[in-house]
C-alpha cells in the first residue's frame, strides 16, 4: 500500500533542525554538487534486501528525495489526478506526513519523464516544492502544514519533455529558473514569506533544465546559470546579470559544478534555427510530418511536427510572427534566426550552420567575478569531448571532472586545464543515464534507467567496485547524508547504508 494519501496525515515527532553540513538539501545536494560531506562508511554492494535499513513504497516519479535534519522528502503521484509531497524519518522510514495537490488538467509529458518530476529543497523549516500545475509552496517540515504558497506562471513546451525545474536555495531565498518556451525568468523568492524579491526576465534564452549554482567571485558570492548561448553570473542581490560567457550553443540541460571563483561545465547541443528547418520542413512522406521541403518554415509544418497538441498563439508571437519580416507566412534565411534567437544572442549557429558545425560538445571552465562579455578574459580552458551526454550533470571531485553517457560510458578528466585521465571506457551498465552521478566515502554511485547502480572509485582511473540490481527503473539522482544512500525508483524509496 501506498503509505501516502490527503493532506497532512501525522505530526513529524522530530523538532526543527538547521540544514546541518552532510545534509542533502535540494537537487544534487549541497549548492547542486552531488557532493556529499559525511565521512561515515558506505557500502559498495546493495540490493533491495541487502545492505537496506528501510524502503517504502511511492507513487510513481522521477524527481529526487532530499535529507535534512533526520527527514528524507520526495515527490510522487498519489493518483493519476494528484501530486504530493512527503516526508519520511531518514533513520527508520516511518512516514511522517503527506500533503497533495490537484494537478487539473496537467499536459502529458514524455514517457521518461512524470508529472512527479521536481525535487523539493529544505532549509530546515521549511520545504520549498514546485509543480507547474501547483506554484511554489513553502510548508512546515514538522507536519506538512502551508506556511506560503505563490502561484507561478504555467510553463509551456512546444515539445512534450515537460517541466523539470526544481528550487535551489541561497541563505534568504529560494532561486528558480524556468527556461520555458513562453515565460522564461529566474526568480528570488523570500524564503520566509514567497514574496518575489527579484526577478530576471530570460526572454533572450530558450528553453534549458540547467540550475543555479553559487561561486565565489572577487567581490563576493555569485548565482551562475546555464543557458542558451551563454553562462550567466548574476548579483545575488539583486538580479542583476553581472557577466556572461558566450561558451554555450542551442540549450543546457546539465548544471554546472562551482568550487571557488571556478565553475565547471558539460555540454551536448545542437543549433535551433536550423534543426527547425530541417526537421518540420522535412518531406512528410519520408518521416510522417507535414513539411514540403522548399527550405522554408511556415505554422503549418510546424504544427504538423508537433502533432494534435495546437500550439498556442502566443509562442508563435513570440516566435514566428517576429522572424517574418516581409510577412508572407513562411521564414527563410535569416528570418529563421530572428525568430528562434535573440537578436544579441545568436547562439552560436544559425540557420545556415552546417548540421555537422552546427552542435557542440564540450567541456569547460570559467572563472567568476568579471564582468560584461567576460568571454575572452575568464574562461579557463574549453575542449570538444564526445563523451558527453545533454542530460547528465558532470561530477567534480578530487580533482578530477566524472562524465557518464547514455549507454554507460564513463571519462575522466583533470580540472586544471581539462585534460583526459581516461577513457572513454564502459562501466558495465548499458542503459539510458538520466540520474547524474553522486559522491561519498571515496565511492562514486552511478545510477542508470535500468535500474542498476554502478559503484566506481574515486580514482585517477576506472575502477568498477560493484553493479547492484534494485530492481525498477531509477530516473532521478539519489541522495546521501548521514552515511545513508537514499534511492527512488519509479515506485520505492530505498534507504541504503552499513547496519
Amino acid at each position: 500500500m501506498l503509505r501516502t494519501m490527503t493532506a497532512v496525515l501525522a505530526a513529524s515527532v522530530l523538532a526543527i533542525a538547521p540544514v546541518q553540513a552532510e545534509d542533502w538539501p535540494q537537487f544534487r545536494g549541497p549548492n547542486c554538487s552531488g557532493i556529499s560531506s559525511s565521512t561515515v562508511a558506505m557500502p559498495a554492494e546493495f540490493s533491495p534486501t541487502k545492505n537496506v535499513l528501510w524502503s517504502a513504497e511511492i507513487g510513481d516519479g522521477v524527481g529526487c528525495p532530499i535529507i535534512v535534519g533526520g527527514r528524507v522528502f520526495v515527490s510522487a503521484l498519489s493518483d493519476p489526478g494528484h501530486v504530493g509531497l512527503f516526508a519520511y524519518d531518514a533513520k527508520t522510514g516511518a512516514f511522517l506526513w503527506g500533503k497533495q495537490w490537484d494537478m487539473g488538467d496537467a499536459t502529458k509529458v514524455h514517457k521518461t519523464n512524470s508529472l512527479a518530476a521536481t525535487t523539493p529543497a529544505s532549509d530546515g523549516k521549511r520545504v520549498y516544492f514546485y509543480h507547474a500545475y501547483v506554484g511554489m509552496v513553502a510548508l512546515d517540515v514538522r507536519n506538512g502544514k502551508v506556511k506560503w504558497h505563490r502561484n507561478m506562471p504555467v510553463p509551456y513546451y512546444i515539445f512534450d519533455w515537460g517541466p523539470a525545474m526544481s528550487p535551489v536555495l541561497y541563505k534568504d531565498k529560494v532561486l528558480f529558473v524556468q527556461d520555458d518556451d513562453l515565460h522564461p525568468a529566474f526568480y528570488a523568492l523570500s524564503a520566509k514569506t514567497g514574496k518575489v524579491l527579484w526577478k530576471d526576465d530570460r526572454g533572450d534564452q530558450a528553453v534549458n533544465y540547467s540550475h543555479p549554482v553559487i561561486t565565489r567571485g572577487s567581490q563576493g558570492d555569485e548565482i551562475v546559470v546555464g543557458g542558451t548561448g551563454m553562462l550567466i553570473g548574476y548579483d545575488p542581490d539583486t538580479g542583476k546579470r553581472l557577466w556572461h560567457a558566450r561558451t554555450l550553443l542551442r540549450n543546457i540541460k546539465t548544471t554546472p559544478v562551482s568550487f571557488g571563483d571556478k565553475i565547471y561545465v558539460s555540454l551536448q547541443s545542437g543549433g535551433i534555427a536550423n534543426q527547425w528547418l530541417q526537421s518540420a520542413d522535412a518531406k512528410g512522406a519520408e518521416v510522417g510530418r507535414g513539411g514540403n521541403g522548399d527550405g522554408k518554415l511556415s505554422k503549418a509544418e510546424m504544427q504538423a511536427m508537433v502533432g494534435k497538441r495546437k500550439i498556442p498563439e502566443a509562442f508563435f508571437k513570440r516566435t514566428f510572427d517576429k522572424g517574418d519580416l516581409n510577412k508572407d507566412g513562411v521564414l527563410e534565411g535569416i528570418e529563421l534566426d530572428k525568430a528562434f534567437l535573440s537578436e544579441d544572442n545568436f547562439a552560436g549557429a544559425t540557420f545556415d550552420t552546417p548540421s555537422e558545425k552546427a552542435g557542440d560538445q564540450s567541456i569547460h571552465a570559467v572563472r567568476a567575478g568579471g564582468r560584461g562579455d567576460v568571454t575572452k578574459t575568464h574562461v579557463l580552458w574549453k575542449h570538444s569531448a564526445s563523451q558527453i551526454d545533454h542530460i547528465v550533470s558532470p561530477l567534480v571531485v578530487d580533482g578530477r571532472m566524472l562524465l557518464v553517457k547514455g549507454g554507460g560510458i564513463a571519462t575522466g578528466f583533470e580540472i586544471g586545464g581539462g585534460k583526459k585521465l581516461w577513457g572513454p571506457k564502459r562501466i558495465n551498465n548499458t542503459c539510458e543515464y538520466f540520474a547524474s552521478p553522486i559522491y561519498a566515502d571515496g565511492k562514486i554511485f552511478v545510477a542508470g534507467e535500468n535500474g542498476y547502480m554502478v559503484v566506481l572509485k574515486s580514482s585517477d582511473k576506472l575502477e568498477i567496485l560493484s553493479k547492484n540490481d534494485m530492481g525498477e527503473p531509477i530516473v532521478g539522482t539519489p541522495a546521501i547524508a548521514d552515511g545513508r544512500l537514499v534511492v527512488r525508483t519509479r515506485g520505492h524509496l530505498y534507504c541504503v547504508g552499513l547496519k
